[in-house]
């Protein structure tokens, strides 16, 4: 079979790639080297209206929700497998783009996002209605229906998973979408749509717009074509994404950012809670919403624990993505890293104690920072109650669970929560009273298409992944039947 092939950085609409309608370009780098590496085309609104207009036709023409919920699954299971023939390509470009360790993009990102369009093919052929039982002398039933054009706008730190988490349960309930991926990382969903047209997902029904936020994002977010918007980025852009959809009550789903606590209670297992731990706070270097920068630790195992990271944290291995052995690769660029070292500073500022790490490295010319780990923190310290963003670890010591319970709900975010402990009864009390969209016991970063996840509070609404997320694709018709 031929490779996959796509043009030069073109923006792809209506199933042709294309430059964009002023030639607008952007450069695209490497993180590990701050060296760019291409560039891309730089949408404009009017290339976002042909996008949506092409996704309109697409849909009206029933392109593809004319065709039965089999046939669209029988397309998305295509795509699945395709994505695992082209594994090392799709990986290669995800490290290249966002910095991640080319292990890392094998064994997560490339793999979810196969397992995303495979489950999602599988849902495709489920989606029915349900007849209800009335005192009318009548036939009551229930039609599951697609929405129309989605907009998928999508974050830098896991293009490749974020787009499928989308994408999947668009396509497999009978949308269409237009993709306007961040403009930092945009390589892979280039590669995606014409993995997707080799497919088979016919012309127009996938779109791919690249370029920025304030120009392609909102002329995206504002177009009276699209008929839903799903958006996974900051808290602070998805308030105004929310408030400009409802100005044109469209519906949205948003998974927003999140400052998740890890809760070590004193019956650990140390040794399993330490791995956890570090996973919790450096997987994807820390760019990782639903990642555990928040440590809260019972006082009895406190100093006993920081001892342990002190040890452990400096010997993880940092550097170039492409080696095997990388574990924490750069930060996705040079705004990113700023941010860290500025918090990691206030953190000096506000009395915190550097138990490890607290510097970028140089390496190469890239984005890298040491894992870093700080204790003596207050609770309302900006650096424990804000998203960092970073692999940057706070810890804090607790002495009773309604106390560790009440910390770990005392920031805005819900998006994810931890809990360390062997206590069979404590483990399901204490998920109870968490306020998060998913809580992990005894391993962090648990993540598979069939287990829905998202946010409450300042972490957004609606939920990706499981059957639930077909419930935000699609609109319920009901039908009644007069039998008189």
């Amino acid at each position: 079979m031929s490779p996959i092939e796509i043009e030069p950085g073109r923006l792809f609409v209506g199933g042709q790639w294309r430059e964009a309608a002023d030639g607008a370009r952007t450069e695209v780098l490497d993180p590990s080297r701050g060296a760019v590496v291409t560039t891309v085309a730089e949408a404009g609104a009017t290339d976002v209206d042909a996008a949506v207009r092409a996704a309109r036709e697409a849909f009206d023409g029933g392109a593809w929700s004319g065709l039965s919920g089999r046939e669209r699954g029988r397309i998305l299971h295509r795509v699945a497998e395709l994505i695992r023939e082209n594994a090392d390509e799709l990986a290669q470009l995800e490290s290249l783009d966002v910095g991640k360790p080319i292990s890392l993009c094998h064994a997560v990102d490339v793999t979810n996002a196969a397992n995303d369009y495979e489950y999602f093919a599988a849902l495709a052929h489920s989606l029915d209605g349900a007849v209800r039982n009335t005192p009318m002398n009548a036939l009551a039933y229930t039609k599951r229906e697609p929405l129309g054009v989605v907009a998928a706008i999508t974050p830098f730190n896991f293009p490749l998973i974020l787009a499928g988490s989308k994408i999947g349960p668009a396509l497999a309930a009978g949308n269409t979408v237009v993709h306007k991926p961040a403009d930092e990382t945009p390589l892979s969903a280039l590669y995606m749509a014409a993995l997707l047209q080799r497919a088979g997902v016919p012309d127009g029904v996938v779109n791919v717009v690249t370029g920025t936020g304030p120009v392609a994002g909102e002329a995206l977010l504002r177009h009276h074509g699209v008929d839903k918007v799903a958006f996974t980025g900051s808290t602070a852009i998805g308030r105004h994404v929310a408030a400009t959809a409802g100005e044109a009550l469209k519906p949205v789903t948003m998974e927003l950012g999140g400052n998740a606590a890890n809760i070590v209670f004193e019956d650990a297992d140390l040794e399993k809670a330490v791995g956890a731990i570090i996973k919790a706070f450096v997987f994807n270097t820390g760019q990782f919403c639903m990642g555990g920068p928040r440590l809260l630790v019972a006082r009895s195992v406190h100093s006993t624990l920081l001892g342990i990271l002190a040890d452990a944290v400096p010997g993880v291995p940092v550097g170039d993505p492409r080696d095997p052995g990388t574990v924490v690769g750069p930060m996705a660029g040079e705004k990113h890293l700023k941010k860290v070292e500025e918090y990691v500073d206030l953190a000096r500022k506000e009395g915190g104690r550097i138990v490890c790490g607290g510097a970028r490295l140089d390496l190469d010319g890239g984005f890298y920072y040491q894992p870093t780990v700080i204790a003596d923190l207050s609770n309302d310290s900006r650096v424990v109650q804000e998203e960092i963003f970073g692999p940057v670890l706070t810890v804090q010591p607790f002495d009773t669970e309604d106390e560790a319970v009440a910390l770990a709900n005392s920031t805005p975010y819900g998006l994810a929560s931890g809990v360390q402990t062997t206590n069979l009864a404590r483990a399901h009390r204490v998920a109870d009273r968490l306020q998060a969209g998913i809580v992990w016991i005894n391993d962090w970063a648990m993540l598979d298409p069939a287990v829905p996840f998202g946010g409450v509070k300042d972490s957004g609404y609606g939920r990706e992944y499981g059957p639930e997320a077909l419930d935000a694709y699609t609109k319920v018709k009901s039908v009644v039947v007069s039998l008189d």
